[in-house]
């Protein structure tokens, strides 16, 4: 069976992955439009018609975009969220009308286990962010597991021990403590990110990788993905850094692969140990700073 993980855009300007199990395409979140994910999709030999089906995190407009709302829509694709997302899609009234009226939204509920296809399994995991309902996702087939979590502002071993035994873990990696504090940013917005409803700085992702590390099977984990990282409060080299240390510390080896909100990648396929991948695990012997 052929497992890959393809990261089409991470960040606070919008937020794409596609999940392909043996051909079977899943979009998580959708925060391009069509026209801005349509190359990155070919960069990564993706094509709508291997697109299945279509999971969403939450409802912050990173995440999901109108237009790509009506595209899926005339995709006829069916779309797993919770029943708090849906009370966003009131801005794009055609596309929900026509997603409504085909029965193509599926309600989740965190902890529940939605049977994708007879391959693949996902279990939605809420995290804390400030918004309504916020969900990671654990996905679970013969022989393998993925664990995506992009938005959450802290964590708890409850947390950790979802994210357990995993072949690959995608998580957040937003933000260097000390160039947040030293932004120029309105003190409201630097304590929403810093806050427990915020987002994951590069040292506590780094600590619940560690904790995640330490309840799971022994060289089960193969590829961490940071995700969302900062444009103006992170460097791509702080953020492996953080995770070197991390791997230095507990004596352990893993590929690291860090996203850039620019472009698409990594493309990952389980198994592999040739991977298409933008790795800047060697950048964390660089000094810090710009």
């Amino acid at each position: 069976m052929a497992v890959r993980f393809h990261v089409l855009a991470s960040g606070s300007n919008g937020n794409a992955c596609v999940l392909d199990v043996d051909g079977f395409g899943i979009l998580v979140d959708f925060g391009l439009s069509p026209r801005m994910l349509a190359p990155r999709m070919k960069q990564c030999g993706v094509s709508w018609d291997r697109i299945h089906v279509v999971l969403l995190t939450h409802e912050h407009t990173d995440h999901w975009q109108q237009t790509t709302l009506a595209h899926l829509a005339k995709q006829r694709l069916p779309i797993h969220c919770h029943t708090e997302h849906v009370k966003a899609f009131d801005a794009s009234p055609r596309a929900f009308a026509a997603l409504d009226s085909a029965r193509l939204f599926r309600h989740y509920e965190p902890g529940q286990r939605i049977a994708l296809n007879a391959d693949c399994t996902c279990t939605p995991i809420e995290l804390s962010h400030d918004c309504s309902v916020t969900c990671g996702f654990r996905f679970d087939g013969p022989g393998w597991s993925i664990a995506y979590a992009a938005d959450l502002g802290c964590w708890t071993k409850a947390l950790a021990r979802q994210f357990a035994d995993v072949d690959l873990l995608a998580l957040e990696f937003n933000h260097d403590v000390a160039m947040q504090l030293a932004s120029g940013r309105h003190p409201r917005l630097i304590r929403r990110v810093l806050g427990d409803a915020g987002h994951l700085s590069n040292d506590q992702a780094a600590k619940m990788v560690a904790e995640i590390l330490k309840i799971s099977t022994p060289g089960r984990l193969q590829h961490l993905v940071q995700l969302h990282l900062s444009r103006d409060c992170n460097r791509p080299e702080l953020a492996a850094a953080a995770a070197r240390r991390t791997l230095e510390r507990l004596s352990v080896d893993f590929s690291v692969h860090t996203t850039d909100q620019q472009r698409a990648g990594p493309s990952i396929t389980l198994g592999d140990a040739t991977v298409t991948s933008r790795e800047l695990f060697a950048q964390a012997l660089l000094p810090f700073g710009e």
